[in-house]
């Protein structure tokens, strides 16, 4: 008997109210991130079926690419994984950049650049 290790659950509730378990969930192969996969990764994560980094590292993401995902559907739901609503942020960011740098003007500084 093993104590104090949780045991795993065999099935999680995916991004589209599923049954979802380890069979279902997309190929360790996958380089298409479509909208219901990178939900079925962290629906998966979330709900314990595997740890954050058994997906990072079957999937050959990064932490900061997973987590994205993660905030991502937390703030804007699935629609917000999608790459053109992402986009559309990064062109926002740029343009600001471009402004910023046309005027001289500095970004602001990070107040506590070595809690990082």
């Amino acid at each position: 008997m093993e104590i104090g290790r949780q045991r795993r659950p065999e099935r999680v509730i995916g991004p589209f109210g599923e049954a979802l378990s380890l069979n279902d969930l997309p190929k360790n192969s996958t380089t298409r991130w479509v909208i219901r996969r990178k939900a079925e990764v962290v629906a998966a994560v979330n709900g314990g079926l595997m740890s954050l980094e058994e997906a990072c590292d079957r999937y050959d993401l990064s932490l900061e690419e997973f987590i994205s995902w993660q905030e991502t559907i937390d703030k804007s739901g699935l629609p917000g994984l999608r790459i053109s609503y992402l986009s559309q942020y990064r062109t926002q960011g740029r343009a600001r950049q471009e402004r910023l740098d046309q005027s001289g003007a500095q970004p602001p500084q990070d107040p506590s650049p070595d809690l990082h």
